[in-house]
């Protein structure tokens, strides 16, 4: 019998880099990034969306640094982050300034973990060697790690019109956009090899090129990963709002993560009005978990409804179940190792409910149009109680508590755990992964 294998190829090897004790590069977990977009001036305001953040689980967060009010603001987050118990390492965010704002603030500069320098917007002509220069004087004095993020709505205009001019004197001149992306690349591992011979280690480097095309993206990446072994941080410098920018951020990472490259992610979603900026970091999770490469918190997968499924019930039920599951994570990361990868599959009849519910750690069913009103229970694919009446939502979503103490905890299983001999019939299931 032939077998089925996965696709996904062996991480791109690289280089491992610390920022602040988290690991990037080298084989280390692919690590999640997020951005506040708080006047970083604004202390109190910042602490407070950076430990949201957090909290979310974005493993590192980058600032602003662009004002000496932010530079001067950033050791202050960095003590009351810290006296909310919030370690997360703050990436300071610099253009145009960031050699004065480092020198003339060393506190900033000590604050924190890594600095992000865009080789287009450190000087231009004779000032932009040196300040390049400054910045990475600064990085060794305080052992900090640097991300070199070429962007492509800010690439060095002298490098690309020099580019340009050779590709048109050429014989056989390629298309402007190849030109642009080899320029993007060029940039990026021309500036990585500077830092080091200013005396940056090549541990001390990551590097991005960042664009907002979905195919000059992977082709960027593609290239960027042949010719370096630098850890290299993806994302969609602007990926845009809603479900297209959901949409655009997938489909360009998932084709790279599946090639083995990434090392660092961030999804740069264009927020609503006063929206919630924790979305970013669940969207990168959820690439990551649903692509089998990480799991953060147990995932809620539901079948869409049809004409089985008239009654809005097994919809709220499974909405109600991923936002507990969600609230409940910040504990149970630190008291149930592993139940992050539990998920949860809402099904709404009898259709795909018994094979569902048979690969699962826990499943219950609500029942169709027209099916019996009962909804079963199912403990690791066996049948165990039967829930009726009103209270479905809350007695499942004890169950499942129960199940998670059990489980991840070693607690004693309660009754509604242990399988019955009767016959499996519907199910929303909530199963384990890999």
């Amino acid at each position: 019998m032939s077998t089925i294998e996965t696709s996904i190829m062996p991480r791109h090897a690289t280089r491992s880099a610390n920022v602040g004790g988290v690991a990037v590069g080298g084989g280390a977990p692919i690590v999640v990034q997020s951005m506040t977009n708080t006047d970083t001036a604004d202390v109190a305001a910042t602490v407070t969306q950076v430990k949201a953040l957090a909290d979310a689980g974005s493993e590192l967060v980058r600032v602003t640094v662009n004002t000496s009010a932010a530079a001067q603001a950033v050791p202050l987050i960095r003590d009351r982050l810290a006296a909310r118990d919030c370690t997360v390492p703050l990436i300071g965010d610099f253009h145009f300034n960031g050699h004065k704002l480092l020198t003339e603030s060393p506190a900033c500069a000590e604050a924190l973990a890594k600095y992000r320098i865009n080789p287009g917007n450190v000087g231009k002509g004779s000032k932009r060697d040196s300040q390049f220069a400054i910045m990475i004087e600064q990085a060794l004095k305080w052992n900090k790690p640097v991300r070199i993020g070429v962007n492509w709505g800010s690439l060095d205009a002298d490098l690309l019109a020099r580019m340009m001019d050779e590709n048109a004197r050429s014989a056989a001149p390629l298309d402007a956009a190849h030109v642009m992306r080899e320029a993007l690349v060029s940039s990026a591992i021309g500036s990585a090899q500077r830092a080091e011979e200013l005396g940056l280690s090549r541990n001390y480097i990551i590097l991005s090129c960042k664009v907002s095309g979905v195919q000059d993206l992977i082709a960027v990446y593609a290239e960027l990963a042949r010719r370096c072994d630098y850890p290299l941080h993806l994302g969609l410098t602007e990926a845009g709002m809603g479900s297209k920018g959901i949409v655009a951020s997938t489909a360009a990472m998932a084709v790279l993560l599946q090639q083995g490259i990434g090392d660092t992610i961030r999804v740069s979603l264009t927020p609503e009005p006063n929206g919630d900026r924790t979305r970013e970091v669940l969207v990168a999770q959820e690439i990551l978990q649903t692509m089998g490469l990480r799991s953060f918190a147990p995932q809620v997968t539901a079948c869409p409804g049809c004409g089985r499924t008239t009654s809005t019930v097994f919809q709220e039920l499974g909405e109600k179940i991923q936002a507990y599951l969600r609230e409940q994570m910040p504990g149970w990361r630190a008291r149930y190792p592993g139940v992050e990868t539990m998920t949860v599959a809402v099904m709404g009849c009898v259709v795909n409910g018994p094979g569902e519910s048979k690969m699962a750690n826990i499943g219950i069913s609500l029942p169709g149009t027209g099916e019996v009103p009962v909804a079963p229970v199912y403990v690791d694919g066996q049948k165990t109680v039967t829930l009726k009446g009103e209270l479905i939502a809350e007695e499942f979503q004890q169950i499942v508590a129960d199940y998670v103490r059990a489980t991840y905890g070693g607690e004693p299983a309660a009754a509604h755990l242990k399988p019955t001999a009767r016959t499996n019939t519907i199910a929303i299931a909530v199963k384990a992964v890999s």
